[in-house]
């Protein structure tokens, strides 16, 4: 079967595609993170996933038979921490930040990657300081040992799990503004 003509006006008619060819990329394992980090991270996001899941699901179901379950949106949300650091540190190992490239694919190659490290390396401050600024908070809280209202878990574990994770995040920033500076790269 012949690929059908391009739209008048299309920016690459080369490339036009007929709709059974327009599916959306598969999960390929270039794009997989690895490493013992990355396989920690993967564990523990899927965890918060299951537990998140979980938990909003018996406390729907509750609701309609009558069994309530107290401080279901406090595990949820307890679950998001790890679901969100775990989602955030993999795609920053695996480069899958959204980013925009309206400026920098006009550029020459070498500018273009200039920026890249400057971006990364910008990133990877962001981080620093959020981390920062979180050990601060974790530092004047940590004797206050705040909790959640209904079930009164601790919240001091969350936070250094979060802090944690953005120091690694910011990490993979500054080794990819690193790596990059690298000859043969």
């Amino acid at each position: 079967m012949d690929k059908p003509e391009a739209p008048t006006g299309a920016a690459f008619p080369e490339e036009a595609i007929s709709p059974e060819e327009a599916v959306l990329p598969s999960h390929s394992e270039a794009t997989k993170a690895r490493g013992p980090l990355a396989q920690i991270a993967y564990v523990l996001g899927g965890a918060g996933l299951l537990a998140a899941t979980t938990t909003d699901s018996l406390a729907v179901a509750g609701r309609h038979t009558g069994l309530h379950l107290l401080g279901s949106i406090e595990l949820v949300q307890a679950a998001v921490v790890l679901l969100a650091t775990s989602a955030m540190l993999i795609a920053t190992m695996v480069g899958g930040h959204a980013s925009v490239h309206i400026v920098t694919e006009r550029l020459p190659r070498p500018t273009a990657a200039r920026l890249a490290r400057v971006a990364s390396a910008v990133s990877g401050v962001t981080f620093l300081l959020i981390a920062l600024g979180s050990a601060w908070i974790l530092s004047d809280l940590w004797n206050g040992h705040e909790r959640t209202e209904l079930l009164h878990l601790p919240l001091r574990w969350l936070r250094l799990l979060w802090i944690v994770f953005a120091l690694l995040i910011a990490f993979q920033f500054f080794r990819r503004a690193r790596a990059s500076q690298e000859p043969g790269q």
